[in-house]
């Protein structure tokens, strides 16, 4: 089964922003374009704005003056569903309600020919449920276009429940012939991306309700040390808090209130507050005019030790013991030992295994870095035993190594470990479900929400025996099910651990 012809039309219905990007997507590649929505005189405007988005393309040197007049040509408003008729693909992109939806494609059935593609660009309705109410239901498939959808590549190509296989491949290749990078993935609540990604607002957002970083420290740490684009504060006054407190909300429900997927109270408050993010000016961050913008905690300047003992293997921080060295500071190995750097005034910098600082003396643990060499900032959280020397010392370490220090309350897990453990096992429960590849969860993930590695890379990158014990050692402080690690991904450790396999 091939792309769609590039002299099939193609149709949107519902002519707001998603729906713009999606009609001039498919007017790039070649189609002729058909713009239809219910407000009269939005479909004509909708078409005025795509004309003024492709001149901008031709200011950029993205199209020449020729394709993008050749374009224009091509590009209809539609004043009534019956000027769909001719179209071999119509794509909706209208009010994220069921019934609404439902009843379009209804109406489109009794217009469009028996051979016409229907598909929904739903974030977080069921594809099955919408395609129940067809007479024909094999074909109606979800074409989840992230956005700017002429921006980003990303499109989830969703099956549902009755979905044929060839509509299916023929969204997905004519997807692909559009320049995107489809993904094929079942229906299941978020489908890929919004089902994978919820940790890493969660986990923000439980640091912050136990009062142990600030918003702006937090995102500070996943972005200098975990290497995202974006902290999940930041991220979430972009997207809009009410937007992605729906979202959350919408899978959790849908996967029966699971406790993985629990929304957080402090972002219900923030939206009932109506402090919605960037479009009203406030969110977790002041965005009106003239606000400062609220700075990460970062430690004073403290002094270097002038030596450390290492003792046992670092692992996914052993970069730091070359580190060290080219920093000047000696450094003095030990076999054995449970992987620690000890400082000169006794006290042990350790990084974070799910425990909490506290229980384990006068210990400083430091938080996961996707690269300890390229990462700019470390947060450390001290044990409440903790002598004041050793923070100082963890500190001056740090800091001479050309890091900047955030000193963070004592959580289990503290910042990135904790998200990208729960992001790793998210994946793998999705892949062993059938959600979608390793390898689509993989593209999703880098190319949805720009994540610096897919799930399964950081995984096998950390060791899966890491990432299976530290939620193991969170479940055990949190017993609620939360961190529990699958099932998926417990049968992967311990397939290795048995000699049968690596994970894959």
């Amino acid at each position: 089964m091939t792309a769609l012809d590039l002299s099939s039309p193609v149709a949107v219905v519902g002519t707001g922003t998603m729906g713009q990007g999606i009609a001039q997507v498919a007017l790039v590649a070649g189609h002729p374009v058909r713009l239809y929505d219910a407000v009269p005189g939005r479909a004509r405007d909708a078409a005025d704005a795509i004309g003024e988005r492709l001149d901008r393309l031709v200011e950029k040197e993205r199209l020449t003056g020729a394709e993008r007049d050749a374009a224009r040509a091509r590009l209809k408003p539609a004043e009534a569903l019956t000027g769909l008729a001719d179209c071999a693909l119509v794509v909706e992109a209208v009010l994220e309600r069921l019934d609404v939806k439902q009843e379009l494609f209804r109406a489109l059935e009794d217009v469009v020919g028996d051979d016409c593609l229907l598909a929904t660009n739903t974030s977080s309705l069921s594809v099955t449920a919408i395609g129940g109410a067809l007479r024909v239901p094999g074909r109606f498939v979800g074409l989840h276009f992230f956005n700017p959808a002429p921006l980003l590549p990303l499109v989830e190509v969703v099956s549902g429940f009755a979905t044929d296989a060839a509509s299916a491949t023929r969204a997905y290749e004519t997807a692909r012939a559009w320049g995107k990078t489809p993904v094929a993935c079942a229906d299941t609540p978020g489908f890929v991306v919004n089902r994978v990604a919820r940790p890493f607002y969660a986990e923000a957002f439980a640091v912050y309700e136990a009062q142990a970083a600030d918003p702006a420290t937090v995102d500070a740490v996943l972005r200098e040390s975990g290497g995202f684009r974006m902290g999940a504060f930041e991220l979430t006054d972009l997207i809009g808090q009410d937007v992605n407190e729906s979202v959350t909300h919408s899978v959790w429900q849908s996967f029966f209130q699971d406790v993985r997927f629990t929304p957080s109270l402090a972002q219900r408050r923030l939206v009932e507050s109506g402090r919605l993010g960037r479009k009203n000016g406030q969110g977790w961050y002041d965005h009106r005019e003239g606000a400062e913008r609220p700075a990460p905690h970062t430690a004073e300047p403290a002094d270097r030790p002038p030596y450390v003992v290492v003792e046992g293997d670092l692992g996914p921080a052993e970069e730091l013991v070359a580190l060290i060295r080219e920093a000047g500071i000696e450094v003095r190995e030990e076999d054995g030992g449970n992987g620690s750097l000890v400082l000169p005034g006794g006290g042990r910098l350790l990084l974070t295994e799910g425990q909490t600082s506290t229980e384990l003396g006068d210990v400083v643990q430091f938080d996961l870095a996707l690269d300890y060499r390229r990462a700019t900032r470390i947060a450390l959280a001290p044990s409440g035993t903790a002598a004041p020397r050793t923070l100082a010392e963890a500190t001056g370490l740090f800091q001479a190594l050309g890091k900047k220090v955030s000193v963070v309350g004592d959580v289990p897990g503290m910042i990135v470990a904790r998200t990208v453990a729960r992001i790793v096992d998210l994946a793998y429960d999705a892949a062993a479900r059938g959600v979608a590849s390793e390898a689509d969860i993989d593209t999703a993930m880098r190319l949805g929400v720009n994540y610096p590695l897919g799930p399964f890379e950081w995984g096998r990158a950390l060791g899966l025996d890491r990432v299976y014990d530290l939620l193991g050692e969170l479940h055990l402080r949190e017993p609620t099910g939360r961190y529990a690690p699958s099932l998926a991904l417990h049968h992967h450790v311990h397939t290795a651990d048995a000699g049968e396999g690596t994970p894959s």
